[in-house]
């Protein structure tokens, strides 16, 4: 069983043993949260490294009024946020509120074998959303946040993270929709 206290405790005494059963224990949580924000695999890599470099230096600042688990995807949401301002990849931008206003512009042999594979076409739909979506999508559906710690991470009312999520699913429901009929 992973104690977070104990671990936190240990590595504040500079148990290097400890840090690595973090890292292990939640690289997956911060791999999710940085891989559907980022599409190029090295800057995913370099955040993920960014990420745990920041755990660590502000550990001893934690004060455990969280789940160590969405203190950690707050950071990683932060570093990868502000990646993405820096390098300008991605902007914070509206979003339409309706399928017919929303553009998935790539409708390639690639993803119409993808369509085939459920899992991956819907993955392939999660990534073209806008930010704000896919993060919260990514929370919730995937690492199993609720919407009150999901405001916590990032920052996001949870009335807002509520709306996201019900306006992502009818986009990706929408899509599913059209495309089944085509």
């Amino acid at each position: 069983m992973f104690d977070e206290k104990e671990i936190v405790s240990k590595i504040l005494r500079g148990d290097f043993r400890a840090f690595e059963l973090l890292v292990g224990q939640y690289q997956k949580l911060v791999f999710f949260v940085v891989n559907r924000l980022v599409h190029h695999l090295q800057d995913k890599e370099d955040i993920c490294q960014e990420v745990f470099i920041k755990v660590h230096l502000a550990l001893p600042k934690f004060q455990f009024q969280s789940k160590l688990s969405t203190w950690i995807a707050r950071i990683a949401y932060l570093t990868t946020v502000d990646h993405l301002k820096k390098s300008k990849t991605e902007l914070l931008v509206d979003y339409p509120e309706s399928i017919d206003n929303y553009h998935f512009t790539d409708d390639s042999p690639e993803l119409e074998l993808m369509k085939k594979d459920t899992a991956a076409y819907v993955n392939k739909l999660i990534e073209k959303m806008p930010l704000q979506y896919r993060t919260v999508l990514t929370l919730y559906h995937l690492n199993e946040f609720t919407c009150p710690e999901i405001e916590q991470i990032t920052g996001i009312p949870e009335g807002t993270v509520k709306s996201h999520l019900f306006r992502a699913r009818r986009i990706l429901k929408e899509k599913i929709e059209h495309d089944l009929k085509n």
